[in-house]
């Protein structure tokens, strides 16, 4: 079974992403591991701090370890946008792949202090786990917005990605180039599209060489997406998108059968609705 660094190594190689969505529940983690099979390509499934406390920590592990076995096929588990070095080393104790730890509201000296000593402690329990770190500003909450930010503030700087790689020594790196997390309603109604920096993605990539996570990245212009992963994006988390087509399947299904009780007949238009919009985005980021 191939390692997520390997995985990770081989999309840098090829110009390719991996898919990023964020799970919580199984019908979810079901619809993403089915349609990453369906394209015979890695995934990555992230859980927050919050999706975390709703699964269960080693619940989650568990699950994701079982169709790894079952099926020998490549999909891995991410603690995404974690802001606590305890719940960072819950995390690596139950088994994820991968941990996002996130202090980037904190001045950047302070950030690369906690975020060193989190790969130090991190990388000591078990020494073949991701580290990332994030700089700069991308709002918070995957959830839809009425307004948004003023997007060209807070953007992250190649002299500040250098230095923050060089002196944390994290693996991935999560930086701010025009992404940002949660929809604007307007994006809801394919109105509107995010747009990114990609000049400002190749330069972050030319001065730190390391693997880079594009997070927020729902509602954004696929070919700017196409764009950013050729420029140095090796990662990109989907998670507003699937939280739509989770309701979108699930107001379907009471609408097709309002009397039905039973979960397992009820719910299956929602693992068809969230499986269609990964299968888009996985194809995408697979060009």
């Amino acid at each position: 079974m191939a390692t997520l660094y390997g995985v990770l190594k081989q999309a840098e190689t090829e110009g390719v992403a991996i898919g990023h969505f964020n799970v919580s529940d199984l019908l979810t983690l079901k619809a993403v591991f089915e349609s990453a099979s369906d394209q015979n390509v890695p995934v990555v499934v992230g859980v927050s701090e919050g999706e975390r406390q709703f699964l269960g920590v080693r619940q989650i592990a568990a699950m994701v370890k079982s169709l790894r076995e079952e099926y020998d096929f490549p999909i891995f588990l991410n603690a995404d946008h974690t802001h606590s070095l305890a719940s960072a080393m819950e995390a690596a104790k139950a088994g994820f792949d991968w941990i996002v730890f996130d202090v980037s509201t904190l001045p950047l000296e302070e950030n690369i202090r906690q975020t060193r000593t989190a790969v130090e402690t991190l990388k000591a329990i078990r020494p073949e786990i991701l580290v990332e770190g994030e700089i700069g500003d991308i709002g918070s909450g995957s959830e839809i917005h009425a307004t948004a930010r003023d997007m060209r503030k807070g953007l992250t700087t190649p002299a500040e990605a250098k230095q923050f790689v060089e002196e944390t020594r994290i693996d991935t790196l999560a930086p701010a180039v025009g992404n940002m997390h949660g929809m604007l309603k307007s994006m809801v109604a394919g109105a509107t599209k995010k747009r990114l920096d990609i000049e400002r993605i190749r330069a972050i990539k030319e001065q730190t060489h390391v693997f880079m996570t594009l997070h927020g990245a729902s509602g954004t212009d696929d070919s700017d997406l196409r764009r950013a992963i050729a420029a140095g994006i090796t990662v990109v988390h989907i998670n507003t998108e699937v939280r739509l087509a989770w309701r979108e399947g699930l107001d379907s299904a009471l609408s097709i059968q309002p009397n039905e009780i039973v979960p397992y007949k009820l719910l299956p238009p929602v693992i068809d609705s969230v499986k269609r919009r990964v299968a888009a985005r996985l194809a995408l980021f697979s060009k």
